[in-house]
């Protein structure tokens, strides 16, 4: 007996979309490592402006539409999940894979930024019950005087040493980093789409497909390009991405959802579980990577902080299943 075709084109859409989603990957990566040393920007930004911001084009796309339909829970719900996604099971990820050398202060100024805006976002998101068309211009404005005082303050104290040995050299940086990013949401999508057409063919539900595929799925684009980096000796890169694309889900995802349909009866479990669960993680952000003896200011986030995130993320979606089977 024959498979079904539509069984073997999503198979090749999985093969396909791996091969691609690893190739671009590192094709951004060096793209985005040669314009850090061309124009002299610390690696750290370009790793939370580019790759941290191109990255979280999903979550903006699926935001965006969500909100416009009129399913606010699902907006912020990704917006949210995709931060403690970021964290707990990138971030953990690549800490197994390569431990992470990191920046005191890029930490803790980072940590305190994610912190302080999760809980800005949440006191926008509660107050009144409606996240209102002001509400969202307040967290796109935040946004937009948040980032370049973060910059800022990251190119007169922050940055490690980057490990340059592994990167290729790159003759034309801002094609491939253009290139390497399309290439790189283009394959998660492809991803996407045949994990779901399996997950049906096998008779999943779509329930547990959007918990589980869909969410992963949008975050592909980041656990690439940090995996990569971390192969590269990218270190700030790495945080940089995360950072980035948390700082962008928060403020600027959440907002612009918002002005495309302001946001009212947000259910209960996104504000009293997911905000608070995301804040948490990101206060771990200084408590793994900060180096707490005398004069030092490089930590590390090594294999054990990063079991720990990925054992947190595991009882999260326990939590997850506990409460979407009330």
């Amino acid at each position: 007996m024959y498979p079904d075709v539509s069984f073997v084109v999503s198979l090749a859409m999985i093969a396909s979309g791996l091969w691609l989603l690893a190739w671009s990957a590192n094709r951004f990566v060096d793209g985005s490592a040669a314009l850090s040393r061309k124009f002299g920007v610390p690696p750290f930004i370009i790793g939370m402006v580019v790759i941290g911001f191109g990255t979280s084009a999903p979550e903006m796309a699926v935001s965006a539409l969500s909100a416009a339909s009129g399913h606010s829970d699902l907006s912020l719900g990704n917006a949210y999940g995709s931060n403690i996604y970021n964290i707990a099971v990138i971030l953990g990820v690549v800490a197994l894979i390569r431990p992470i050398s990191t920046n005191t202060f890029t930490v803790l100024s980072s940590s305190a930024l994610l912190v302080g805006v999760s809980l800005f976002s949440g006191f926008l998101v509660r107050c009144g019950g409606v996240f209102s068309r002001l509400d969202a211009f307040l967290s796109l404005a935040a946004f937009a005087v948040l980032l370049p005082i973060s910059c800022h303050l990251e190119r007169k104290n922050g940055g490690t040493q980057q490990d340059d040995a592994e990167m290729a050299p790159v003759k034309h940086p801002l094609a491939w980093t253009v290139l390497g990013l399309v290439l790189l949401v283009g394959s998660s999508h492809f991803l996407v789409w045949g994990a779901v057409d399996i997950a049906r063919a096998l008779g999943v539900s779509e329930l547990m497909v959007g918990l589980t595929v869909v969410a992963a799925g949008t975050s592909l684009p980041e656990l690439a390009s940090a995996i990569a980096s971390a192969r590269k000796g990218q270190n700030d890169f790495v945080m940089g991405n995360i950072v980035g694309s948390n700082f962008f889900n928060t403020l600027a995802v959440v907002g612009v959802s918002g002005l495309v349909r302001p946001f009212s009866c947000v259910g209960g479990y996104v504000l009293s579980r997911d905000l608070w669960v995301m804040a948490a993680l990101s206060a771990t952000l200084a408590l793994f990577g900060c180096s707490f003896r005398r004069q030092c200011a490089v930590g590390k986030i090594g294999r054990v902080k990063g079991c720990v995130w990925i054992l947190a993320f595991v009882a999260y979606s326990v939590l997850l299943f506990i409460h979407e089977c009330r």
